[in-house]
């Protein structure tokens, strides 16, 4: 006891630096989490959460017996799913494709090019895809019917609408991401590539065998929070790309609970699906550890 006591006497600046972010999660992080109350009850807005009648899982019992909400978690899965599969490895090839350029003027203005959509909100993205893949009047339709081609419906059909939301995806989310691969390439030894290089090996053997199992700690860690946010999904991507026609693929949770839970103001309904999503969500996250634990002895805990 005394000499934890002493040390926080030799360092207690860094103990009042650390008030700030404490009291600013402690406020705004775990303050509000008595709202998830609400799932519980029949709120009532002018009542408030004290005022409100509980109704138990009366809630989570409405919930789950909408099939809108099975329709809304399926495409949740399966367009996260989808992206875990495409956007996932794409930084993780292109931070690799990155680190083998040897001018590093050129290297900049790669990196500096491939960074830029992140920057950009999906409204302006979804601005971008109207004039691309409209079906009318969108560029790509237009050089296709200029090629004798009939023109393809990128975003009324649900089909094609699915791969242009991924490959939409991949090209917002790619360049940022190889920013976390791209540091920790640098943290591997230089000295094993000299070495691998003495060996004989070519670009693609120091990629196999140095680069990939340097950077793998990095890829099971950002795995394994992908994983756990499978069953989140962000309003503004799939509200602003979807429309009508491709409701069957682009109802997802967040635009379920935005349209029966927000625009209805039925309050109860939207916390009880949140409170879902983050229960379903931890889960996920804690098997995803413990198996990553097991198979490679890594894991974020």
């Amino acid at each position: 006891m005394k000499q934890r006591w002493l040390y926080f006497l030799r360092n207690w600046q860094l103990y009042i630096l650390l008030l700030g972010p404490v009291a600013y999660f402690l406020i705004f992080k775990y303050g509000p989490m008595y709202g998830i109350l609400i799932a519980f009850q029949d709120f009532n807005l002018f009542k408030g959460v004290t005022g409100s009648p509980w109704v138990g899982f009366d809630v989570f019992r409405e919930v789950f017996g909408m099939s809108a909400f099975y329709k809304a978690l399926r495409n949740t899965f399966m367009l996260n799913l989808a992206d875990l599969l495409f956007s996932f490895p794409a930084p993780i090839l292109l931070a690799l494709l990155l680190n083998e350029l040897t001018r590093a003027r050129f290297k900049k203005w790669a990196q500096t090019i491939l960074y830029l959509p992140h920057f950009l909100s999906w409204v302006i993205i979804g601005g971008i895809m109207l004039q691309v893949f409209a079906t009318n009047t969108g560029i790509v339709n237009l050089l296709l019917g200029q090629l004798g081609i009939d023109p393809i419906p990128f975003l009324t059909n649900k089909y094609n609408w699915l791969i242009t939301y991924l490959v939409v995806g991949v090209w917002q989310s790619a360049g940022w991401g190889t920013i976390i691969y791209l540091a920790a390439i640098t943290g591997i030894n230089s000295e094993l590539y000299e070495a691998a290089a003495m060996d004989g090996a070519g670009r693609f053997r120091k990629m196999r065998s140095i680069t990939l199992p340097g950077i793998r700690p990095t890829i099971v860690v950002l795995l394994i929070l992908k994983i756990g946010e499978i069953v989140q999904i962000s309003f503004d991507r799939p509200y602003v790309i979807g429309n009508v026609s491709v409701l069957d693929f682009s109802e997802v949770i967040s635009t379920f609970v935005y349209k029966t839970g927000v625009q209805t103001a039925n309050f109860s309904l939207a916390t009880a699906v949140g409170l879902f999503q983050a229960i379903v969500g931890i889960i996920l996250l804690l098997a995803a550890n413990r198996i990553a634990k097991k198979i490679t002895g890594n894991g974020v805990f």
